[in-house]
């Protein structure tokens, strides 16, 4: 090679990855390298150290799937809450009953310390309850605008003031009911407050598959009252 072009690590790391046969013809170099190993400063050959590096990545793929395990598992007890609380749902003959009955399931089966409901446009049998009365305009118009449940800090939304214990609202959830799919373009007939006093409870980057069919559900069964 010429001298102002010296052979570089990356042109015998390329040497080597597309000459296998070297190590075929040469394989008394195996073990004659011996390299550091990252448990201590005793020296390894190359054997040794492909082993550890094989062993740390086992052990890495085995953090991996324990995840998932462990990820399952969670969501087949949400699953498992989310039918419990579909269930009563669903056993509630009365339509005035289902707004507290949705808040309480909500709080009972996921755990969740506040929780509220307010529901717009019903007709004149349920107009005097007060799940449809001290709606503002701006909140109607907020739960309008979402097309997923909003999860993250509370900046003091006027929705909050529903809840019991506003002052205790760190983190919250706010979920439009609307008829139809959760994502589309009509607007909202009410929404669902979810509360914590943990800030970090109800994340904004916190994965929101549930929470959506937990709106779409209390939805659907809220529209027995327009």
């Amino acid at each position: 090679m010429h001298a102002n072009n010296p052979i570089t690590e990356d042109d015998i790391a390329n040497f080597l990855i597309h000459t296998p046969a070297f190590f075929e013809r040469h394989a008394e170099v195996l073990t004659a390298v011996q390299m550091t190993s990252p448990h201590g400063n005793r020296a390894v050959s190359l054997q040794e150290r492909q082993a550890e590096m094989l062993r740390e990545k086992i052990k890495g793929l085995e953090h991996r799937i324990m995840d998932m395990m462990r990820h399952g598992n969670e969501n087949v007890l949400i699953a498992d809450k989310l039918q419990r609380w579909a269930r009563s749902l669903l056993r509630t003959r009365a339509p005035a009953e289902l707004p507290q009955r949705i808040v309480a399931e909500v709080q009972s089966q996921f755990g969740v310390p506040q929780a509220a409901l307010k529901v717009w446009g019903v007709s004149g049998d349920y107009a005097g309850h007060g799940f449809a009365q001290g709606v503002s305009d701006d909140a109607k118009s907020f739960a309008s605008s979402l097309t997923a449940p909003f999860c993250g800090v509370n900046p003091g939304f006027d929705a909050v003031q529903w809840l019991p214990e506003p002052a205790q609202a760190m983190s919250v959830v706010l979920m439009p009911l609307r008829v139809g799919e959760l994502n589309s373009t009509e607007p909202a007939f009410g929404m669902l407050v979810l509360a914590s006093p943990d800030p970090q409870r109800f994340e904004s980057g916190m994965g929101t598959d549930f929470l959506e069919r937990i709106a779409e559900l209390a939805s659907a069964a809220l529209s027995r009252l327009q």
